[in-house]
């Protein structure tokens, strides 16, 4: 899932880099949000770093909720074998649809510079998601959203149970090399090869 003032192009190519074998379904959501002034979509309206503004928020995470339910229908893949990942904003949704105690366990969650969401009518359910496989990275030099909220995150899900995988980068809002290696690897564990 995209970053605010992107499109779901802006990770796709990624696709290649962290599946280079092509074994894994990779899609990519378009946030279903345009705001005046600002160029490309988001998925809730920023009012304060953490807090996504609850009424955007909810919606997407609704609209968000019924395109996995139905790309897990269509691809035959369950939740147990989809990884939902993100990068910024859509990390944000990725914990949300990953943690949240209305929605199934996944496979895994990719959080890539972002937080888990404070807000108004969503909340954990981490108790049934002990074990899952968790990757956290961030950039240390992050001033969009600072590294505090990663470790933040760690903190609350470790002690939860979850599998957590941390990383941290000498880089500031983006993804780099080193990144994409480490979840490479990560993907391998989080989504094992079935035998034949």
């Amino acid at each position: 899932m995209h970053g605010r003032g992107t499109s779901e192009q802006d990770l796709a190519g990624l696709f290649d880099l962290l599946d280079p074998e092509r074994r894994l379904l990779c899609a990519a959501p378009r946030g279903p949000l345009q705001l005046p002034g600002t160029p490309g979509n988001h998925w809730y309206v920023v009012e304060r770093v953490g807090y996504p503004d609850p009424a955007t928020f909810a919606r997407s995470h609704e609209l968000l909720g019924a395109w996995l339910d139905q790309l897990g229908e269509e691809s035959g893949a369950g939740p147990e074998r989809t990884v939902l990942g993100g990068f910024s904003q859509g990390t944000v949704m990725a914990y949300a649809l990953g943690l949240g105690a209305d929605r199934p366990v996944p496979g895994g969650i990719l959080a890539l510079s972002g937080f888990v969401p404070q807000v108004e009518g969503w909340s954990p359910g981490l108790e049934e998601r002990r074990g899952l496989p968790v990757l956290i990275s961030h950039g240390e030099r992050d001033p969009v959203i600072p590294v505090g909220f990663a470790r933040a995150a760690r903190e609350l899900l470790e002690p939860a149970g979850l599998a957590v995988t941390y990383r941290e980068s000498p880089i500031g809002h983006w993804i780099d090399g080193p990144t994409v290696d480490a979840v490479r690897v990560w993907l391998e564990t989080a989504l094992p090869r079935q035998p034949l």
